[in-house]
């Protein structure tokens, strides 16, 4: 098993190639929270030919609908959902310049395509883990469609959040290379 390690500050280019499907990251920097409704009028935006309500270039998009913040809390739990519904939007966006997705399970070959014609990484955080995840925010804010309650798209400030890289920008994919592997070990 290899070693965590600590990123921080943006992923670029340069950083996403440098990661492999497996490896275990620590996170510290901004990451965007948006889900399936706030996907489709990002797009809705972009075919209206308007800006984007956060910067592209380099972003961060992790799946997530997290649950009210108790007083005296920055977020309530702060899971990931199942990435595949954003599948019809992300390649697009990672065409734009996103640079990560975070999310839980497998993705579809068009977004893997994308994710390795730009350069790009595909993150895994813990399903189930959403409170031990909602720890690592320092920060959360609304930055669009706040009438969408838990669906609005938020900016924050992650400390050391917990990933795996799930997808890498050669389209290592540990959706295939861990079932892969495991059923080459137990036919031995």
């Amino acid at each position: 098993m290899s070693e965590t390690r600590k990123l921080a500050g943006t992923i670029d280019e340069k950083t996403a190639q440098s990661l492999h499907a497996g490896d275990q990251v620590l996170f510290t920097g901004t990451v965007y929270v948006a889900r399936d409704a706030a996907h489709k009028r990002l797009i809705d935006l972009l075919d209206a030919g308007e800006e984007l309500p956060f910067p592209v270039e380099n972003a961060i998009i992790y799946y997530a609908g997290p649950a009210p913040a108790k007083p005296g809390q920055v977020i309530g739990p702060c899971g990931p959902t199942s990435s595949y519904r954003m599948d019809p939007y992300a390649p697009r966006l990672l065409d734009l310049g996103v640079r990560a997705m975070i999310g839980k399970g497998a993705r579809s070959q068009s977004v893997i395509d994308a994710i390795v014609r730009n350069h790009c990484v595909y993150f895994a955080a813990v399903g189930g883990a959403a409170a031990y995840i909602a720890k690592s925010i320092a920060s959360a804010q609304v930055v669009a469609y706040e009438d969408l309650g838990t669906e609005a798209i938020r900016k924050l400030e992650v400390v050391d959040m917990p990933l795996t890289v799930a997808i890498d920008c050669t389209g290592g994919n540990v959706y295939t290379q861990g079932p892969a592997a495991y059923l080459a070990s137990t036919a031995r």
